[in-house]
C-alpha cells in the first residue's frame, strides 16, 4: 500500500457507452495500490459505472449489474407518437421533451440497481454531470436520488427525453463536456478516464454522416476542455485504454474485455501515476 499525502484526488469518468465500463478496471488497480480517490465525477455512461464504484461494489458484482443495466434493449422501446411528431410537429404537439424511445425500461433498471440511495449518502462521493438543455451549460448534480442524476446524465438527445431536475430540463452530459475534469477543479490531482468518439470510416447513410459530425465535435470539445484544464495548472493524467476492436455503445458482451483493458492501461501507467501525485502540473495522456 502506498501512502500519498495529497489534499484531494478525483477520478473523472467520461462518456462512451460500454467503453466507459473500463472504469471498473481502472478503479480496481487504483484501490489495489492504495490510491483511493476522494470523490468520483461521472458523465453519461461514465456516471452510471461510477455510481457502481461509489456504492462499493467489487468489480465482479459491478460487472454483473452492468450487464443487466446497460443493454441495447433500452434503445428498442419505441414511442408510437415519435413518427407523427416528426412528420406533423404542430398537429402532434412536438415539444422540447421529444424522444424516439420510451425510457420506462431504463428507469426500471436504474431503480433496481440503485433504489432510493441518494448521492449525498454515498461513502465515496459522486458528482454527476449533465447539460442544461435551455442554456447549454454544464451542470454538476451532487445531491438527490442517484437514479434521477443518472437518468439526466444519459438523456441522449432525440433518443431519450430530457429529465427534469430541480425545474431544469437536463440532457446528456456529453453534450457540454464529454470528460468533465472541470467538475473536479477543487481536487489537487485528477485521474481522468475517457475515450475519443469513434469516427465512422464508411459514410453510406444519414446516420453515419451525422455520427461523423457529432464525433468530430465531441472530440474537439473534449480536447479543448482538457487543454483549458492543463493551462489552469490542474495536475491531470488521462487514461484512455487501447481497445483493439470496435465497441458499440450497447455492446454488452464486450464488457469483460473492456474492464480488462482498463486494468492493463492503468497498470501500465502506475509509474506515471505515482510520479504525478508529486509532480508539477501537467497533462499526461496514455
Amino acid at each position: 500500500m502506498h501512502d500519498f499525502s495529497h489534499p484531494k484526488l478525483a477520478l473523472v469518468l467520461g462518456s462512451g457507452g460500454v467503453r466507459s465500463i473500463a472504469a471498473l478496471g481502472v478503479a480496481e488497480v487504483l484501490w489495489r495500490e492504495g490510491i483511493a480517490p476522494d470523490f468520483i465525477v461521472g458523465c453519461s455512461a461514465g456516471a452510471m459505472f461510477g455510481a457502481l464504484i461509489s456504492m462499493g461494489h467489487a468489480t465482479p458484482d459491478a460487472l454483473k449489474i452492468a450487464t443487466t443495466l446497460w443493454t441495447s434493449e433500452v434503445t428498442r422501446q419505441y414511442r408510437w407518437r415519435a413518427i407523427p411528431q416528426m412528420l406533423w410537429p404542430k398537429l402532434s404537439k412536438f415539444d422540447a421533451d421529444f424522444s424516439l424511445r420510451d425510457d420506462r425500461l431504463i428507469r426500471n433498471r436504474l431503480e433496481r440497481a440503485f433504489g432510493e440511495v441518494k448521492l449525498e449518502d454515498l461513502r465515496l462521493p459522486l458528482r454527476v454531470t449533465a447539460t442544461d438543455a435551455v442554456s447549454g451549460d454544464a451542470i454538476v448534480i451532487r445531491s438527490g436520488r442517484i437514479i434521477d442524476a443518472l437518468r439526466a446524465s444519459i438523456a441522449m438527445p432525440f433518443m431519450f427525453a430530457p429529465h427534469h431536475v430541480e425545474e431544469r430540463r437536463v440532457i446528456d452530459g456529453f453534450v457540454s463536456d464529454p470528460l468533465p475534469v472541470s467538475a473536479a477543479s477543487d481536487a489537487h490531482t485528477v485521474i481522468a478516464m475517457g475515450f475519443n468518439a469513434p469516427m465512422p470510416q464508411l459514410i453510406n447513410g444519414p446516420s453515419r454522416l451525422l455520427a461523423q459530425v457529432t464525433s468530430a465535435m465531441t472530440n474537439n470539445l473534449m480536447n479543448a476542455k482538457l487543454e483549458a484544464a492543463q493551462s489552469s495548472g490542474m495536475r491531470l493524467l488521462r487514461i484512455s485504454p487501447k481497445l483493439e476492436r470496435r465497441i458499440g455503445l450497447f455492446d454488452t458482451e464486450a464488457m469483460p474485455y473492456v474492464v480488462e483493458e482498463g486494468r492493463k492501461a492503468t497498470e501500465a501507467m502506475l509509474p506515471t501515476i505515482f510520479k504525478l501525485l508529486n509532480a508539477r502540473p501537467q497533462l499526461i495522456a496514455a
